[in-house]
């Protein structure tokens, strides 16, 4: 995986050992996405999940620690294969933009977290890196699974 700090941005990105197509279904299939979403050791309860512009994600996600993280996106834009835009709010405030590049039975995902206001990027980059490469890797362990 590569990360670049930027602005009030991280991106992050990794080649996946799998075709586009499996790799941005384990994005919209909720089952799937409640599997790997999030960093190691944590699960998720989905309340909503709208898979179309406008359309709410709510969940929450269960640490380790017994902390419950409620979270809500709203999805911006969805292109088939090629890209989910979100948008998660109220706090911290950030848009993700994951494009799917496809590498000829192989997949390049680009992870571009942009974050609103820059206290909250600052109180987070120490740790999001880490845990998108977390996040990355539940994924590649996903689509091993259901790939075996």
């Amino acid at each position: 995986m590569t990360a670049i700090i930027g602005p009030n941005e991280i991106i992050s990105s990794r080649e996946f050992d799998f075709p586009r197509e499996l790799v941005f279904t384990a994005w919209t299939d909720p089952g799937q996405l409640a599997r790997w979403w999030g960093p190691k050791g944590f699960t998720n309860t989905f309340s909503e999940f709208d898979l179309r512009p406008g359309g709410h994600w709510r969940f929450v996600m269960h640490g380790s620690n017994g902390v419950d993280y409620p979270n809500h996106i709203i999805f911006a834009e969805i292109v088939p294969q090629e890209r989910i835009v979100l948008d998660h709010q109220p706090h911290p405030e950030f848009r993700v933009t994951a494009d799917f590049e496809d590498l000829g039975g192989r997949t390049k995902l680009t992870f571009r977290q942009t974050f609103k206001h820059a206290k909250q990027f600052e109180q987070v980059k120490s740790y999001a890196i880490d845990g998108n490469e977390q996040n990355f890797d539940r994924l590649e362990s996903l689509l091993a699974d259901i790939t075996a």
